[in-house]
């Protein structure tokens, strides 16, 4: 398949995911504690790979420890990413969250030119400008009452999109040619499961609070996070085969993150209008001019990276 085309499907997938999080973490969790949700996702996302083994098979001659710690690592990795992403969603929505995680193909610039030897041209630099300027934009024509909310968001959002990508690349250079994907991906999925119930099982609190919150709903909160499991495995399927499938882990980034905030930005207003309980988004005048002027410097951004 295209890396396009899952590209594509990804982005689709994984707005579905933010809007579902952002759901559960309102409506459920009341916006506290959200981050207990990863004892269900823990239990899950265990399940879904022993799923995928009996039915897909794996190769366990062709895994090496290299790659298989490797793998661990960028699932522990992606997992732990979950927490100040769920942090970020318990006091912003998913619109403007979605604009702040959008720092991803900054981040592989700096990274790439920290770590690797990657130059970054002043073209480049000018669109490590342009992306930064949507956060700070939003931030600036907050309310002064909520500012320091909304850039405790955004921090969080920069820890969450931080950790995401080195545990993306270190994905990506873990792929092994002896090992199939599939193979490879339920071995970071597994990983995440475990990272999962570590992080659960270690805060007791956390744990005390998932329970609560299914008790008091009388199990409803499972459905959305069920819905939410399926859009997060697509989602992890699709972005990360496109990862190694692209020419360049940055242009497949690149393009991800330039489509997710328009997709996220028309998919919040017409989810809000349709379905208000679930798209959950303001649409005063004011908000949609601020979300559509932060989306549009993110792509402007994003597009002057590859040039």
């Amino acid at each position: 398949m295209n890396w396009l085309i899952l590209v594509a499907v990804a982005v689709v997938f994984d707005s579905i995911r933010i809007f579902i999080d952002n759901y559960v973490s309102d409506v459920y969790f009341k916006e506290r504690d959200a981050v207990s949700q990863k004892l269900f996702y823990g239990y899950g996302l265990i399940i879904s790979s022993i799923f995928i083994v009996m039915f897909t098979g794996f190769d366990f001659t062709a895994l090496s420890p290299y790659t298989l710690c490797m793998l661990l690592l960028a699932g522990l990795l992606s997992d732990i990413a979950g927490i100040p992403y769920l942090k970020a969603l318990e006091i912003d929505n998913s619109t403007n969250l979605g604009i702040f995680i959008q720092l991803a193909p900054v981040m592989y610039l700096v990274l790439g030119w920290l770590f690797l030897g990657e130059t970054i041209s002043t073209m480049q630099l000018i669109a490590i400008g342009v992306i930064l300027l949507a956060p700070l934009f939003i931030v600036t024509t907050t309310r002064k009452k909520s500012r320091k909310v909304r850039l405790k968001a955004v921090l969080y959002a920069f820890l969450y999109v931080l950790i995401a990508v080195i545990g993306n690349l270190i994905f990506v250079k873990a792929a092994s040619s002896d090992l199939s994907f599939i193979n490879e991906l339920t071995i970071l999925l597994f990983g995440k499961g475990v990272a999962d119930l570590l992080i659960i099982y270690t805060h007791p609190k956390w744990r005390r609070r998932f329970l609560k919150v299914a008790d008091k709903s009388q199990r409803k909160v499972f459905s959305p996070m069920v819905a939410n499991l399926a859009a997060m495995l697509i989602k992890e399927y699709t972005y990360r085969l496109a990862l190694i499938l692209a020419p360049a882990v940055t242009l497949a980034s690149a393009v991800s993150d330039s489509a997710e905030p328009i997709f996220i930005f028309f998919a919040g207003i017409l989810l809000t209008l349709i379905w208000p309980k679930f798209g959950r988004e303001k649409l005063d005048k004011k908000s949609i001019i601020v979300h559509l002027i932060a989306t549009v410097l993110v792509v402007i951004g994003v597009i002057l990276i590859q040039m």
